[in-house]
C-alpha cells in the first residue's frame, strides 16, 4: 500500500512539472516543442479560453447573426495563425501546414463561443430581446 501511495505521488509530481514546463514555453516567443502534441495542446487550450472570451464581449456588445459568427471565425483563426506563426516560429510544414494548427480545436472552441455568446447575450439583454419579439 506504502510503495503505491508513494509512485502515485511520484507520477503526479511529473505531470505538474510537465505542465508547468509546457505553460512556460507557451509563454515564451520562439520556443522549442520536442513534442508536437504539447504545442497543439496548447494551440487546443488557448483556443477553448479565446472562445469563452470572445462569446462574453460579443454578448455583452451585443452582436447578433452572421456578423457575429464571421468575426469569431475571423478573431479566433486570426490569433492562432498569428500565435503559432509569428510568436512561436514552429515550423507549420511539421505538423502538416498551417491548415492543420489553424484547425486544431475549432469547433469545440466554437461551442464553447456559441453557449457563452447565447447566455450573456440572453442575460444581459434579456429585456429587448422580449420586446422585439412581442412587436
Amino acid at each position: 500500500m506504502v510503495a503505491k501511495a508513494g509512485h502515485n505521488e511520484k507520477v503526479a509530481k511529473v505531470k505538474t512539472s510537465h505542465i508547468a514546463s509546457v505553460w512556460n514555453r507557451a509563454i515564451k516567443p520562439n520556443s522549442e516543442w520536442s513534442d508536437k502534441d504539447d504545442f497543439l495542446d496548447v494551440v487546443y487550450w488557448a483556443r477553448q479560453v479565446l472562445g469563452i472570451l470572445i462569446g462574453i464581449v460579443m454578448g455583452i456588445i451585443p452582436l447578433k447573426g452572421f456578423v457575429a459568427l464571421a468575426l469569431f471565425a475571423l478573431v479566433n483563426c486570426g490569433v492562432v495563425y498569428l500565435y503559432s506563426n509569428n510568436f512561436q516560429s514552429i515550423d507549420e510544414e511539421a505538423y502538416g501546414g498551417m491548415w492543420e494548427i489553424v484547425k486544431e480545436g475549432f469547433m469545440t472552441s466554437f461551442a464553447c463561443f456559441l453557449v457563452t455568446w447565447i447566455i450573456f447575450y440572453t442575460g444581459i439583454h434579456f429585456d429587448s430581446v422580449v420586446l422585439e419579439k412581442s412587436l
